[in-house]
């Protein structure tokens, strides 16, 4: 199996695992998370810009250093990024951050 099959095969941050399709679907884009509390998921970017994209995420997750707060995640700025359906990119984990107050 070649690796972007494999990398097809992962979950997705924020799906429901025991949802009908829990898995990716081809024609969306998703960015895997490398390193951190959420390595090895895919994060669904299908409708992000290049800024967002660029900038990366702050992801909600009760597996980082901080439980209920969000885990941190970007792209490192050399690294091609094709907008196209599939894993188009990694996002690599940079570190963890309490929930905010405001929540």
């Amino acid at each position: 199996m070649n690796r972007r099959w494999e990398l097809l095969r992962r979950r997705v941050y924020g799906d429901d695992h025991d949802g009908p399709n829990p898995g990716p679907m081809p024609w969306r884009t998703y960015a895997a998370l490398i390193g951190g509390p959420l390595d090895g998921l895919l994060l669904d970017i299908t409708d992000w810009t290049k800024d967002e994209i660029d900038t990366g995420a702050a992801l909600t997750t009760e597996r980082g250093q901080f439980p209920g707060g969000q885990t941190l995640y970007a792209p490192h700025p050399d690294e091609p990024r094709a907008p196209a359906p599939g894993v188009t990119c990694c996002f690599y984990h940079s570190g963890d951050t309490p929930r905010p107050a405001d929540e």
